[in-house]
């Protein structure tokens, strides 16, 4: 066993055997948890993790939404219009692919860019919010916001259910238009 290829061989075997143990272990403990405390292995319908309340962030004045940040509001829209491009996306896949629609595939191909472009608008206005009010980086902003848009977006599961909790956003960026030009100065695509 003098051979330092035979050592070496060894010593990565040990090291994958480790590494591999950790894992197991770990899972282990995460599914151990997980069934502990009632939880489902599906991450999907989790709610938005709490945002702290920051005295910086602008927020809306009235209505339902009083007194929560509109970069919360927006970046939760941002993630229902990209969940409903998502959606899209996968008829439209199929309209093409599986069985071929050129009609409907034309038609939801226009919903998904439209979808996507009114994502944008509304990420592009949380992204302001937060370099605006808080002073940080669009780097920053975004990884603040995006487990809000992701978590929002996550809790949908069909075209209806995302178009459902859509119709608030757009009176919602109009409010924020009204209040806020600088921020939310992008016009609203409306979805076909």
């Amino acid at each position: 066993m003098s051979n330092p290829l035979v050592k070496t061989a060894l010593l990565v075997k040990a090291a994958l055997f480790v590494a591999v143990l950790a894992a197991a272990t770990n899972a282990q403990a995460q599914t151990h948890r997980r069934h502990q405390h009632g939880g489902s292995s599906d991450t999907t319908d989790r709610p938005a993790p709490a945002v702290p309340a920051d005295k910086r962030d602008s927020g809306v004045a009235a209505g339902t939404y009083a007194g929560r940040p509109y970069w919360q509001l927006l970046a939760q829209c941002g993630g229902i219009y990209f969940k409903l491009n998502v959606l899209y996306t996968d008829i439209a896949v199929h309209a093409r692919v599986t069985t071929p629609d050129p009609t409907l595939n034309n038609e939801v191909t226009k919903k998904l860019n439209d979808a996507i472009k009114t994502a944008t608008v509304f990420f592009t206005a949380a992204e302001r919010f937060l370099m605006n009010d808080r002073g940080i980086e669009r780097t920053d902003a975004v990884l603040t916001y995006s487990e809000q848009s992701r978590a929002a977006g996550d809790r949908l599961k069909s075209v209806d259910a995302a178009l459902s909790a859509a119709k608030a956003c757009p009176v919602l960026y109009q409010a924020c238009q009204s209040a806020y030009p600088k921020a939310c100065s992008e016009p609203l695509v409306p979805i076909s």
